[in-house]
């Protein structure tokens, strides 16, 4: 089987996607180069290493839910996945590049939102680990070899990247997930009060807790 080698070499954002998206530029090395790879089909594992960057206080206090205190970040501060994906890779020798697509969320409930959302500026630090099957044409026929998860790539992707993402399909805004339920009686408590928006039924709602708190 070719040795195959992954690097990610830079991101962008994909334009006109039907939800918020990411263009992960993949390069992969065979080496010897004279041996084409006809196909390959490959898995990808996405971590987050939050251990790889510093944190300002600011930072440090949003990621109290994720983390806890930050004297406690020696033994909670642990690799977070964010997704797993998937592509077939078209026939090569050499070396290719490829675009690896990959679907953000803003979903808070979610921990890679949540620690995305934390951070203000920097880079978000990334692990890649690969496997998959490898399709090498041989005089008669084709062998198959797997990918094992021993192959990885680290990545810094930039933490404004991500926000001016989600600020084109979420201007000024944040998006909060709620059980059925809680919207219901949101929406009844809206409607009897005869707000105008949802931000002014928040806003009654925290100024009416501060208030009961002072009493």
């Amino acid at each position: 089987m070719p040795d195959l080698q992954f690097n990610i070499e830079g991101a962008e954002t994909v334009a006109h996607a039907a939800a918020p998206m990411l263009a992960l530029k993949l390069r992969i090395t065979s080496q010897p180069s004279d041996e084409a790879v006809h196909s390959l089909s490959l898995r990808c594992q996405v971590q987050i290493e939050p251990r790889r960057r510093h944190y300002t206080g600011l930072e440090q206090d949003r990621l109290y839910e994720l983390f806890g205190a930050p004297e406690r970040w020696g033994e909670t501060l642990r690799s977070v996945l964010w997704l797993h994906t998937s592509l077939m890779v078209p026939g090569f020798g050499g070396e290719v590049e490829i675009d690896v697509p990959v679907t953000c969320t803003y979903d808070f409930e979610v921990t890679a939102a949540k620690y995305f959302q934390a951070l203000d500026e920097g880079e978000i630090p990334l692990l890649f680990l690969f496997s998959g099957t490898v399709f090498v044409r041989q005089e008669q026929g084709f062998s198959v070899e797997q990918v094992s998860w021993t192959h990885e790539a680290a990545f810094s992707l930039p933490v404004r990247l991500w926000r001016e993402l989600m600020d084109r399909y979420f201007p000024g805004s944040i998006w909060i997930r709620l059980q059925r339920d809680s919207f219901d009686a949101l929406h009844r408590f809206r409607g009897r009060n005869a707000l105008p928006s949802w931000e002014a039924t928040i806003a009654r709602l925290l100024r009416e807790a501060d208030e009961g708190g002072a009493a």
